[in-house]
């Protein structure tokens, strides 16, 4: 049995920072982040990720300045900034 170190990386989400394991999805750290939503609809309803696989649309985030990147199709990266809203 190997004891390998696992590496960590870290992000950060609406000015928190959080560490996760390389390799995890963004939409991943959210949860781990304990956000429900990533965004407001029209009527001011909170949006999720709901298809896991980027066809329903509804976990789109700010990342590192680009909006609406899917967060369930994106891997975190060390120093990442993820808005779960519009920028102010």
């Amino acid at each position: 049995m190997s004891s390998r170190a696992v590496e960590r990386v870290r992000v950060t989400i609406d000015a928190r920072t959080v560490e996760v394991e390389a390799g995890t999805l963004v939409v991943a750290a959210l949860a781990i982040a304990g956000l429900h939503g990533t965004r407001t609809s029209v009527s001011g309803q909170p949006r999720a990720a709901f298809c896991g696989m980027g066809v329903c649309q509804e976990c789109r985030v700010t990342i590192d300045g680009r909006a609406h990147a899917l967060a369930c199709q994106t891997v975190c990266r060390d120093g990442q900034i993820i808005q779960t809203t519009e920028p102010a």
